[in-house]
């Protein structure tokens, strides 16, 4: 026996020693090209989904009662149109819109798209001055407005412009303001708007579509960078009908799913992977109120039969953490997406165990690529939607590579790039950004650089490893907030962590976290915390200085965009401020 176990390990050893190795594998990967890419512009995707599913229900909001058909959105969209044409929209024309979730708000997208101009999306929480800069960096014709979004007042800017057209603009001032929901002074109503259009005979409705093509720009979507201003990604029909399709198929979508969509509009989550990828394949969308709020949320999954759900992070741990409506019905909901962020491991296990959404999706994209890139499948396993975003998508590609350009081998980190049909034409009258962000290689094919690092598996699916701009450099040595969040998190006090780079004066930056406790628990101390992040992690990725949301001067709520991501940048703020003269080297 003991001779025969030797040969054995013998023969192991000769056998690792001869093996030919296996062929280099480089991180480079290509979607499928099926199913082929359609070649139609936003209003043509509307008027076949009308046409296909004209009594079902396309559009549900709660907080305004509306409940719209296909067909409902398709006549309201072309009253709106011929209004626009009455009021002598051009093609190309940029059009401005800032308001909550609400029917209103669609019919306005889809408007725009019909008469070829570009609809300008923009961000609700933005102040006067900011709201000024993106009005005037487009120069924006007209302006879709609610005097009032959620809490955030927009009186004071409504004010400060005035109630009169200027139809003789010599400046890149907004020629008329538009109340989007009901009245506000003597400023014109979306209903007036709807009137002028009476008159106009629906031929030159048609007129202005057979003068549009699906490569023509429809939409401007702003980027929520952390410095300098804004940038504006100019996206085509083309961009957004494929891209909301292939998001669709991988949810597995049908006429028969509803879809429950928190997300704000403004934003690429809740305009293309939520409602046009419903629109995409006949299915409902409810949107439970005029901005996020979790308790309507599941309340709307409860009462409207919801079968899949999307959300940032901070918006499921808010969801979670609230009780349980009575009778509380989560037996159709199996599907969804949560995106935006990074997705700490735990908060996946909670939407499996809590909400039973056993076909939930991970998925990773950016506004500039319109904006999915990756997206796993429902059939994938478990660890495998815990770990990864999933595949790319169909005629789309992706490549990995380090600080030089070249592809790295696979497994190993570096900066994602992705080309193909989705890619934003640049951003609008900035041309400096567009050559930093779209570079086109030896072969004459562009690639978007996203400044996220990632890494691939053999198989093709795609790791989110970190942020370029969010890497915290100690000593010379790159930590990843994303591990240290994900054990942080898996404390049993914890229910949520961001990590952030601290300025030091002996190593540069050190480790910091910001954390949310769970209702009821205690702090852990600070030497507690460094322990149990060294059990799983490096000594040095330990945090050194630890803030908690609501205690010793830290604001009580997690600072987040309009689309509900963590402003890191503010946290760093937040944090030099607190420590003051606690800015001494770290020992």
């Amino acid at each position: 026996m003991e001779v025969s176990r030797s040969v054995q390990r013998l023969q192991k050893t000769l056998d690792h020693v001869t093996t030919t190795p296996a062929p280099l594998q480089w991180s480079f990967v290509e979607g499928p090209v099926e199913p082929a890419l359609l070649d139609v512009t936003l209003g043509d995707l509307l008027t076949l989904q009308a046409l296909r599913y004209g009594d079902f229900e396309c559009l549900v909001f709660p907080w305004t009662g509306a409940r719209w058909t296909y067909s409902d959105l398709k006549e309201e969209v072309d009253r709106l149109a011929k209004g626009m044409l009455a009021m002598n929209v051009h093609k190309g024309d940029r059009l401005g819109i800032m308001a909550g979730n609400c029917e209103q708000y669609i019919s306005v997208f889809f408007a725009a798209a019909r008469v070829g101009a570009i609809l300008v999306v923009l961000n609700n929480t933005y102040t006067p001055s900011e709201l000024q800069y993106a009005l005037e960096h487009t120069d924006c014709r007209f302006l879709f407005i609610t005097p009032q979004i959620g809490r955030h007042n927009l009186e004071g800017f409504l004010k400060q412009v005035g109630s009169n057209p200027k139809p003789n603009k010599t400046s890149k001032t907004v020629e008329e303001i538009i109340i989007l929901r009901g009245q506000y002074q003597g400023f014109t109503t979306y209903d007036e708007v709807i009137g002028r259009g009476r008159s106009q005979p629906l031929h030159t409705l048609q007129d202005r579509e057979a003068e549009l093509r699906p490569s023509d720009v429809c939409n401007l979507q702003f980027t929520s960078g952390s410095t300098g201003n804004p940038k504006a990604a100019m996206l085509t029909h083309h961009n957004l009908v494929n891209n909301s399709r292939f998001i669709g198929d991988r949810m597995r979508l049908s006429s028969f799913d509803i879809l429950c969509c928190p997300p704000p509009l403004f934003h690429c989550f809740g305009l293309v992977l939520g409602m046009l990828a419903a629109v995409t394949h006949g299915a409902k969308t409810v949107f439970p109120n005029e901005t996020f709020d979790p308790q309507a949320v599941l309340n709307a999954i409860s009462n409207e039969k919801c079968t899949a759900l999307h959300g940032v992070p901070t918006m499921f741990e808010a969801i979670l953490s609230l009780p349980k409506p009575a009778n509380f019905d989560t037996s159709n909901l199996r599907t969804g997406i949560i995106a935006g962020a990074p997705v700490p491991r735990h908060l996946m296990k909670r939407l499996l165990e809590e909400l039973k959404m056993t076909e939930y999706t991970s998925s990773y994209g950016l506004t500039e690529a319109s904006p999915t890139c990756f997206n796993a499948f429902t059939t994938d396993s478990i660890h495998t939607r815990m770990t990864t975003v999933g595949k790319i998508l169909p005629h789309a590609r992706a490549k990995i590579v380090d600080r030089e350009g070249n592809i790295v081998p696979i497994g190993q980190r570096g900066e994602l790039c992705i080309s193909g049909y989705q890619l934003t034409k640049g951003y609008w009258n900035n041309p400096e950004k567009t050559a930093e962000a779209l570079v086109t290689d030896s072969n004459g094919i562009t690639w978007l650089k996203t400044g996220d690092e990632a890494s691939f598996d053999e198989t093709g699916y795609c790791s989110i490893t970190g942020r370029f701009k969010d890497i915290v450099i100690r000593g010379g040595e790159n930590i990843y907030p994303l591990e240290i969040e994900e054990r942080l998190a898996a404390h049993p006090h914890v229910a949520l962590a961001s990590v952030i780079g601290i300025p030091d004066s002996k190593y540069g930056e050190v480790v910091g976290a910001f954390l949310q406790l769970l209702p009821g628990m205690s702090r852990p101390s600070d030497e507690e915390l460094r322990t149990w992040t060294r059990e799983t992690l490096g000594r040095h990725k330990a945090p050194q200085h630890v803030f908690v949301f609501g205690q010793a001067g830290v604001p009580h709520t997690v600072p987040v965009t309009g689309s509900g991501k963590v402003r890191k940048v503010e946290l760093r703020q937040i944090a030099i401020a607190l420590m003051g003269h606690r800015g001494q080297p770290t020992p």
